[in-house]
């Protein structure tokens, strides 16, 4: 189970990778995980990209995010 934090730097990952410290603790979970890899631009830096193990994950935790903001707007 991810923690958020590293639910969080999945998401950056995503949306601004060049932001994410590539070799934190959270980036080594996700790499173990298999979530995430790494990457190594025309200069040589490295850069944290999505596996496919990792959209999916983040498109699994839309789709509960989206049920849950149905479900409350029913509710309410």
């Amino acid at each position: 189970m991810l923690s958020p934090h590293e639910i969080s730097t999945l998401l950056l990952i995503e949306r601004s990778p060049h932001q994410v410290e590539v070799f934190g603790q959270h980036a080594a979970r996700l790499l173990q995980e298999a979530l995430v890899e790494i990457t190594r631009l025309p200069t040589g830096a490295p850069m944290p990209l999505l596996t496919p193990k990792g959209l999916d994950v983040l498109k699994r935790l839309d789709a509960l995010w989206h049920l849950h903001s149905n479900e409350t707007e029913d509710s309410e």
